[in-house]
């Protein structure tokens, strides 16, 4: 395992990873909807099935040769609506806005909502408030989860390059659960940012590269910012840029990467934000890697924003080649060939990594994905890297 400033590098090969969830057994599915819609459930019960996912993810991952793992978010119900339960000061519930794209595709909307109404899933929509001063108290389980984790990786043994844990980004929080509680918004995105700082620690403390999951640093332009100028939205993502650097102060800034996306669901996309207007404040973070959709068919043509916009000289690419949202099986020369794009624009294959559009399973139940074809694509994420890592090396 590496050590925890190791710089990551595809040396010699395109080193393989994705964005964090994947898909959980539906039991305990089951137990995370059941807490999400209020009944009491056995909280032991619920780290017993989540630990034993845990173990049947990290496995699944080494049989598809998943280079850098993490622990599937298993022990989590959703990727952000976690945090309540570690940190004080929310409550309550109140709905987010919608997404803009779909307010333009009524019927598109209805026919949405209809394939969600009957799965069982955990809901992002109506997230909990800030009712009171956010602090982190609950530091022994966000260590439990993580200490798990490296429980699981001991039993599975194998050879994996390097591992990461997740955690959002205070923007993400702060946007989706909103501030009833502090006189400002800046206020209460200070708290949030130096709340998560425990976890962004704990993550590379333990030897693993931490992943924030900064959706809102995109998918809010088309959210929270639909009816504002561009240039409102821009404030916010410079905002949230300056307290990740703050909160990262005493982390080195090649074991940490950022997630950006425009929101893990199939819709129209056409509100979103174009990457050449975001790219130069991203890369105002002080981060090593960023982890960018190019998979997808709204977004797959913007790689070669990095030509015109690069990337710091001492940072790296985790590239999008496989879309999170459908079940076709990409084929490994189309993953080569997304990979061998991202190299060309980079302009320096060592500094990319082949990764996933987002995550399989965002919130419990939410994926549209099967577990089968989730691990097909994994697989498929394999194959293509190693055929582009012939060609590229």
């Amino acid at each position: 395992m590496s050590e925890a400033t190791t710089p990551v590098r595809s040396s010699g090969r395109i080193l393989t990873t994705h964005a964090g969830s994947l898909p959980r057994p539906k039991d305990l599915v089951d137990l995370y909807a059941k807490r999400s819609g209020g009944e009491i459930i056995d909280d032991d019960l619920l780290m017993r099935e989540a630990s034993a996912a845990t173990r049947a993810a990290v496995t699944k991952q080494l049989e598809v040769g998943i280079d850098i793992p993490n622990n599937g978010e298993q022990a989590r119900e959703a990727f952000f609506l976690y945090v309540q339960r570690r940190m004080s000061g929310f409550g309550g519930q109140a709905p987010r806005k919608p997404w803009g794209d779909l307010l333009n595709y009524p019927e598109f909307s209805e026919a949405s909502g209809l394939s969600f109404s009957s799965k069982t899933m955990v809901s992002n929509r109506n997230p909990a408030t800030a009712i009171g001063e956010v602090r982190h108290i609950a530091p022994e389980a966000n260590l439990a989860e993580i200490n798990d984790f490296k429980s699981a990786l001991k039993e599975a043994g194998g050879n994996f390059t390097d591992t990461f844990m997740t955690a959002p980004s205070p923007g993400m929080i702060t946007i989706a659960m909103q501030n009833r509680y502090y006189k400002t918004d800046s206020d209460y995105l200070d708290d949030v940012a130096e709340a998560l700082r425990v976890e962004y620690e704990a993550a590379v403390n333990n030897g693993m590269i931490l992943q924030i999951d900064a959706p809102d640093l995109a998918m809010e332009r088309h959210m929270a910012f639909y009816e504002q100028p561009l240039e409102e939205f821009i404030s916010f993502v410079r905002g949230v840029v300056v307290r990740i650097n703050r909160v990262l102060r005493n982390i080195p800034k090649e074991r940490v990467r950022m997630h950006v996306c425009w929101g893990n669901y199939e819709g129209p996309h056409d509100c979103d934000v174009a990457l050449r207007e975001i790219l130069p404040f991203l890369l105002e973070a002080n981060v090593g890697g960023l982890m960018l959709s190019f998979a997808n068919p709204r977004h797959s043509h913007e790689v070669k924003v990095l030509k015109d916009i690069p990337i710091g000289p001492d940072q790296y690419i985790v590239a999008g080649v496989i879309d999170t949202l459908t079940n076709f099986v990409e084929h490994p020369e189309v993953v080569a060939e997304r990979i061998e794009r991202a190299a060309e624009c980079i302009g320096d294959p060592t500094r990319v990594l082949a990764g996933t559009d987002c995550g399989f399973d965002t919130a419990a139940g939410m994926g549209r994905v099967t577990a089968d074809v989730v691990w097909a694509k994994l697989r498929a994420l394999r194959e293509g890297a190693e055929i582009a890592s012939r060609r590229l090396f």
